[in-house]
């Protein structure tokens, strides 16, 4: 099973201390999250687009070149692209020259994405919101197959006759992944298109979206595809210190900001207690804060629900103290990563009907 990390890279003041992160100071402590994440062999590192004052990172490939150099083995990619408020082609070219610079180990995660900024910032219409990400898509996956490029237009993109698209990736085509948040519409979708799904969980009890992956799998068989060889991912919140009640001490006070700014833009009402985030943080909750112990043992109870090739967390929500936040990606690298994959390649080991 590959571990990541995703973030979007929170800007603004610190709940706990007043302190005000910028965007300059938040864009170079990331290159050193990064950096260690990938020293400690974790597999994977997203950043997700946001044209919000409250992130700092609104091209995910500049950020992520800025590590590439710093980096060896961890996989890079965006947390989601927002496909459908910008040009697939243009997309492609900067993560195939992220993918160059880091000797192949770019990837590009396209979603619809969850705030709408960026639409009215580059002149599209929120009536074509599914139009867009479908036919840009498309688009996305044709530039995938070759060095040359033939499309015939459509209601949202330009005709091409048959141009290059340069650079091309290290190996040939980037791993393309499509991120959804529930919707068994875009479940079908990724089944249809053969392209691995990341599936977002932040709230409620994650068993209830198992049934998101069967319906993936099953559509899968009748689109002739090979189940067993589409990825799949979850991607979650949660935050790991030495203590399950440092982790929720921690992780509360900029995770509650952040939702509760969110919740009042969109009418969610109540804000979030502190109640509430531990009680998230119970086995059976949508939160993986905790001591490593509690998160190991979380991570390989939903393994067996959905049984995923990839578990990615979010922990940087919020603004929060950087030392404390490398801190817990140590201790997501050196006690949480090891004893989840010595427990899963014992569970493949093990002989059927054990």
């Amino acid at each position: 099973m590959e571990l990541g990390l995703y973030t979007f890279g929170d800007v603004g003041k610190d709940p706990v201390t007043g302190a005000v992160t910028g965007p300059q100071e938040r864009l170079r402590n990331l290159v050193e999250e990064i950096e260690l994440a990938d020293q400690l062999g974790l597999d994977f590192f997203g950043l997700g687009e946001h044209h919000r004052p409250d992130y700092a990172v609104s091209a995910p490939a500049v950020a992520l070149a800025a590590a590439a150099l710093r980096t060896k083995t961890i996989r890079l990619s965006s947390a989601v692209s927002v496909l459908s408020s910008d040009d697939p082609v243009r997309v492609y070219q900067q993560f195939a020259t992220l993918d160059n610079l880091t000797g192949g180990r770019a990837e590009i995660m396209a979603g619809r994405g969850s705030f709408i900024e960026s639409f009215p910032l580059f002149g599209y219409a929120l009536d074509d919101y599914d139009t867009l990400f479908a036919e840009k898509l498309d688009l996305l996956i044709k530039l995938n197959e070759g060095e040359r490029l033939t499309w015939p237009g459509g209601q949202h993109t330009p005709k091409i006759d048959g141009r290059g698209v340069y650079p091309r990736p290290v190996n040939g085509t980037l791993p393309l992944w499509i991120a959804v948040g529930g919707t068994p519409q875009s479940v079908g979708r990724a089944a249809m298109l053969g392209l691995p799904l990341a599936l977002a969980i932040i709230g409620g009890e994650p068993h209830r979206f198992a049934p998101l992956f069967n319906l993936y799998r099953e559509a899968a068989k009748k689109f002739g595809r090979d189940p067993a060889a589409l990825k799949t991912s979850i991607n979650v919140h949660g935050f790991v210190a030495e203590t399950t009640k440092e982790a929720i001490d921690t992780a509360f006070p900029a995770h509650s900001d952040v939702m509760n700014r969110i919740g009042r833009e969109r009418g969610w009402g109540a804000s979030i207690t502190r109640a509430e985030f531990a009680a998230s943080a119970e086995p059976r909750g949508a939160n993986f804060a905790g001591s490593p112990a509690q998160v190991v043992d979380k991570i390989l109870a939903n393994h067996e629900i959905f049984g995923f090739d990839r578990f990615v967390l979010q922990m940087a929500i919020g603004v929060m103290d950087h030392g404390k936040l490398m801190k817990a990606i140590e201790l997501y690298g050196t006690k949480v990563a090891p004893e989840v994959r010595k427990a899963v390649a014992a569970r493949k080991a093990a002989p059927a009907g054990t």
